[in-house]
C-alpha cells in the first residue's frame, strides 16, 4: 500500500508544481510524513524534488531574471544552515502556525483587493530570501516567502516557472548534502525514491500539458489560491 500512496503522493505534488511552479514541498511532505515517517520523507523528496526542479528550470530557463534572483539566493544559502542548527529547538508548531497565517492571510487579501502593494526596491529580496532559507533548512517549507515575493514584484508566469525552480535547485543542493553528511540515505530511503521518480516524471507531464489551457488571469488566481490552501494547511496541521 506505501508504494502506491508514494507514486500518488508525488504524482499530485509534481503535477501541481509543473503546474504553477511550486508547491511540491508542502503537498508532497504533507502527504508522505504520515506514511513514511519524517526521517525517511525528508532525504527521499529532496532527492526527487531536484529532478523535478532541474527539469523544470531547463524548460523555463531562458525566462530567469537575475537580477530578481541572486539576492534571493545569496540571502537563502546562508539562512539554510542557520535553520539547520537554531529553528529546530524553537516551536516548530508555533514558527509553522505564524508563516501559515501570513501566507494564507496574503493570498486572501491578494485575491480579494484589486490594487496589490509592489516592491521596487529589490533589496527586500535578501529579507524574504532569507526567511526562505530558515524555513528551508528547519522544515523545508521555503517555498511561500519566494512565492510572494514573486507576486510583489509582478513576475510573469514563466518567470515564476525559471526563477522559483532556480532557486529551489540551490536550495535542494544544501539540504541534499546535509542529509548525506548525516546518513540518511539509507537502503530504504533510495528504493522510496526509485519509485517516486516515474510519479514525479509523470505529474510533471501532466502539469505541463494543462498549463497550456491556463491564462495568465487563472494562473495569478490558481497562485493565490493554492497560498491560502497552504497556509491553512499549515495552520490547522500544527494547533
Amino acid at each position: 500500500m506505501d508504494v502506491y500512496t508514494i507514486f500518488a503522493s508525488l504524482f499530485f505534488a509534481f503535477l501541481t508544481f509543473g503546474l504553477t511552479g511550486f508547491g511540491s514541498g508542502l503537498i508532497g511532505m504533507a502527504l508522505l510524513t504520515p506514511v513514511l515517517g519524517l526521517a525517511t520523507a525528508a532525504p527521499m523528496f529532496a532527492l526527487v524534488s531536484i529532478c523535478g526542479e532541474c527539469l523544470m528550470f531547463l524548460r523555463y530557463r531562458q525566462h530567469i531574471q537575475l537580477q530578481s534572483v541572486w539576492r534571493l539566493a545569496v540571502a537563502s544559502l546562508i539562512a539554510i544552515p542557520i535553520g539547520i542548527l537554531i529553528i529546530p529547538h524553537l516551536n516548530e508548531h508555533l514558527v509553522l502556525v505564524v508563516l501559515g497565517i501570513v501566507v494564507a492571510g496574503y493570498g486572501i487579501y491578494s485575491l480579494f483587493m484589486p490594487h496589490l502593494p509592489t516592491i521596487t526596491n529589490r533589496r527586500w529580496g535578501f529579507a524574504f530570501g532569507f526567511v526562505s532559507g530558515l524555513l528551508t533548512g528547519a522544515y523545508n517549507s521555503g517555498g511561500p516567502p519566494l512565492v510572494i515575493y514573486g507576486n510583489l514584484t509582478k513576475w510573469a508566469r514563466e518567470e515564476f516557472k525559471s526563477n522559483l525552480p532556480g532557486m529551489f535547485m540551490l536550495n535542494s543542493v544544501v539540504v541534499i548534502t546535509s542529509h548525506f553528511l548525516a546518513g540518511h540515505y539509507t537502503q530504504p530511503v533510495l528504493e522510496n525514491v526509485i519509485i517516486g521518480l516515474p510519479a514525479m516524471l509523470i505529474g510533471l507531464f501532466v502539469g505541463w500539458a494543462l498549463d497550456k489551457r491556463v491564462n495568465p488571469e487563472t494562473f495569478r488566481k490558481m497562485v493565490l489560491f493554492l497560498l491560502v490552501v497552504i497556509g491553512v494547511r499549515l495552520i490547522l496541521w500544527n494547533l
